[in-house]
């Protein structure tokens, strides 16, 4: 017998840099040992996945992080009284701080979840990457944080271009001159906040990896791909399970020193020396998680059992060789329902 609970879920944004939270869903509507009511957690009326009636059984508008942890705590509990959720899943870099601070009072509602601690949070931040690679003994390219666009000329003492101008939650591009740098500042700051990370650019090919940490040093899941299709924003529109023993020694290499709790990615470059650098710690699913599912790692549905305290073996092993390929598509919606989401905050 399946196991019947309700979960709810961020990151419904599935439009050209889509959030992880469709691809969760599908996960765990696919899941072996649970029958899952999801409640969809929207920021915006325009979120594709909140008319996605096939996927998620209800959605609820939630407030900002920018809000605040009582503002949210408040829409929360308004939520439970409704639908008596037993795990959250956080899909968002932005709101996992906030959905951190209230996993004891969570908790004390019976609602679970299964993230990273703060410390673990804080330190792989894009702003402390270098000292999270000398603590952990891994390789990342050079980097430094900057708070003012008048930096950027003295970089060249530093860095040599072609390097990378990234935000501290999203975005990253590659500028080639100090005049592109100056741009891309003003770009990424200009939506994301300050401090801007500037990075070494590292020639390669690019490698993702994505698992799950039990939070005692134990990697559950861990599923290597390689990108096959890259948009203008970097994202995989298309990528491959690979069997590469380096990566998988790599991730689980993280996961025993940092004793990561939750589901991760890594991004990682390989340069013409065969040498992985990280470029990133992702501390949540990716937007590719449902490749996990595609190659016999259902990482979402592990974490959900983790999170209601069950014991999950390690998964030994994946399919090799299977692809996953984005797509799009238009979905017809009665505009009654964008009403309805508008100015109630439910559909």
């Amino acid at each position: 017998m399946k196991r019947k609970i309700n979960v709810a879920v961020t990151g419904l944004n599935a439009i050209d840099s889509p959030g992880p939270g469709i691809a969760v869903i599908r996960g765990l509507r696919e899941a072996k040992s649970l029958d899952v009511r999801i409640i969809g957690l929207a920021y915006e009326s325009l979120e594709p996945g909140i008319y996605m009636h096939d996927l998620i059984d209800k959605t609820y508008q939630i407030p900002y992080p920018s809000a605040g942890t009582d503002s949210l705590m408040s829409r929360l509990q308004y939520i439970h009284e409704v639908e008596k959720l037993d795990v959250i899943i956080p899909n968002f870099d932005a709101e996992l701080l906030p959905f951190i601070k209230l996993e004891k009072k969570l908790m004390e509602m019976g609602i679970r979840t299964f993230l990273p601690t703060e410390k673990q949070f804080d330190e792989r931040h894009k702003v402390n990457l270098p000292e999270f690679g000398k603590k952990y003994s891994i390789k990342v390219p050079f980097s430094k944080a900057i708070y003012s666009a008048s930096e950027i000329h003295g970089l060249n003492h530093e860095f040599t271009y072609p390097l990378v101008v990234k935000g501290k939650y999203y975005d990253a591009e590659i500028a080639h001159t100090p005049e592109q740098a100056m741009a891309y500042f003003t770009k990424i700051s200009s939506k994301w906040g300050l401090p801007i990370i500037i990075q070494q650019y590292v020639k390669g090919t690019e490698y993702n990896s994505t698992g799950l940490g039990d939070g005692n040093g134990n990697t559950i899941a861990a599923v290597p791909m390689r990108k096959q299709y890259i948009t203008d924003k970097g994202k995989a529109w298309g990528g491959i399970s690979v069997d590469d023993e380096e990566i998988i020694n790599l991730t689980n290499h993280f996961v025993s020193t940092t004793k990561w709790r939750g589901g991760f990615e890594l991004e990682l470059m390989k340069n013409s020396g065969n040498d992985f650098y990280l470029m990133e710690v992702n501390p949540r699913m990716p937007a590719w998680i449902y490749l996990s599912v595609g190659v016999g790692q259902n990482i979402p549905e592990a974490l959900v059992r983790l999170a209601l305290g069950e014991e999950v073996k390690p998964y030994e092993s994946f399919a090799v060789g299977k692809m996953f390929v984005r797509y799009s598509y238009d979905m017809i919606v009665d505009v009654e329902e964008f009403h309805k989401i508008s100015t109630f905050g439910e559909l």
